[in-house]
């Protein structure tokens, strides 16, 4: 089947490549769209930008949630299952297709869609930084242009047919989410279960996010997230730091000082961190901005300076006995020194 049609939206045309089944389904707020695309230029060779396919997962969407490509909702929305249908759509539908990108290829990738520990939205980012991370999105972000959609449409899910996940929710019901992932990370913090307690944070911290990149950046709502925000982060670091990633946790608590340079938590945990690492002069750099933020902290800190002092004394003594040991592995006796060379 090759029909061509347009969809009463202008800058839209639709070619059906392969017929579906039955009745168009129900597209209602809140539907969980399963479907798989491919993005292709509209030049001579239909160069493909993105194919789900390719990467072995297909897309999911829910209507309603404000995705950031609205347009593909329309485009779904006049499939049946099973159908395959060819979309041309011109650069007023296809602006932020870039930035969607470059969410779906960080997924394929096995990276985390939101960078939530950026204290921008992507606008923001992208405009500071000047890419996406990928030439070819760069290059359409600099010169939008019109695209073809493949879309294949494979199930349609009702919302009372799933249980939502947060990347699934309203901003309402993420917000709610939050204090609900929270205790739970706490539980299983308590319990010593860092990696479980990890997760849950940083699920909170996506919430709140994708909450404040529609806020604008610095008015009281916007604050009160990121307040919020820094309280998650600051406890997945404390997870971070029981499963020895410390320089990731030097990474977030440093995100937070730059931003917030009156958080006492994130200094001392930045401090920990360095002091694992060996990073002497800086741990005891942070350990005095605690007790010039909190002077309660006096004798916590102590404590673990004296940790620190006890493992420099043994590293440094540990370095001593290697470094005889070397010289004394290498050094020529006299013997040697005055044997004469063989040519």
């Amino acid at each position: 089947m090759d029909d061509t049609m347009c969809l009463g939206i202008e800058g839209v045309k639709k070619t059906i490549m392969y017929g579906g089944t039955g009745d168009i389904p129900k597209f209602i707020t809140g539907s969980k769209v399963t479907f798989h695309f491919r993005t292709m230029l509209c030049d001579d060779d239909r160069t493909v930008i993105d194919d789900s396919k390719k990467v072995g997962m297909p897309m999911e969407i829910v209507i309603g949630n404000m995705f950031k490509l609205e347009v593909w909702e329309t485009l779904l929305a006049s499939m049946r299952i099973g159908e395959v249908a060819e979309f041309w759509c011109d650069v007023t539908h296809t602006g932020l297709y870039p930035i969607l990108a470059k969410s779906l290829r960080r997924i394929a990738e096995g990276k985390d869609p939101v960078d939530w520990h950026i204290h921008t939205c992507g606008m923001a980012n992208m405009f500071a930084y000047h890419t996406l991370g990928y030439a070819d999105l760069d290059e359409l972000q600099k010169e939008p242009q019109p695209l073809y959609f493949v879309l294949e449409l494979l199930k349609v899910t009702q919302p009372s047919e799933y249980n939502r996940e947060t990347w699934a929710m309203s901003d309402e019901e993420r917000l709610k989410a939050v204090p609900l992932l929270h205790g739970q990370g706490n539980k299983f913090y308590k319990q010593g279960r860092y990696e479980e307690a990890s997760n849950k944070y940083k699920e909170a911290i996506v919430c709140l996010k994708n909450v404040q990149t529609k806020e604008k950046a610095w008015d009281a709502q916007w604050l009160k997230l990121e307040k919020m925000a820094n309280t998650l982060t600051l406890n997945y670091c404390q997870c971070l730091l029981r499963q020895e990633e410390y320089y990731e946790v030097i990474e977030h608590t440093s995100d937070i000082i730059n931003h917030h340079p009156g958080i006492m938590k994130a200094f001392y945990l930045r401090g920990k961190a360095h002091m694992e690492v060996w990073n002497e002069a800086e741990a005891r750099e942070d350990f005095q901005r605690v007790l010039d933020l909190e002077p309660g902290m006096k004798k916590m800190v102590g404590r673990d300076l004296g940790v620190l002092n006890m493992r420099m004394e043994d590293k440094n003594e540990e370095d001593r006995r290697k470094y005889k040991g070397m010289f004394n592995s290498t050094a020529p006796s006299q013997e040697e020194e005055q044997a004469p060379q063989e040519i």
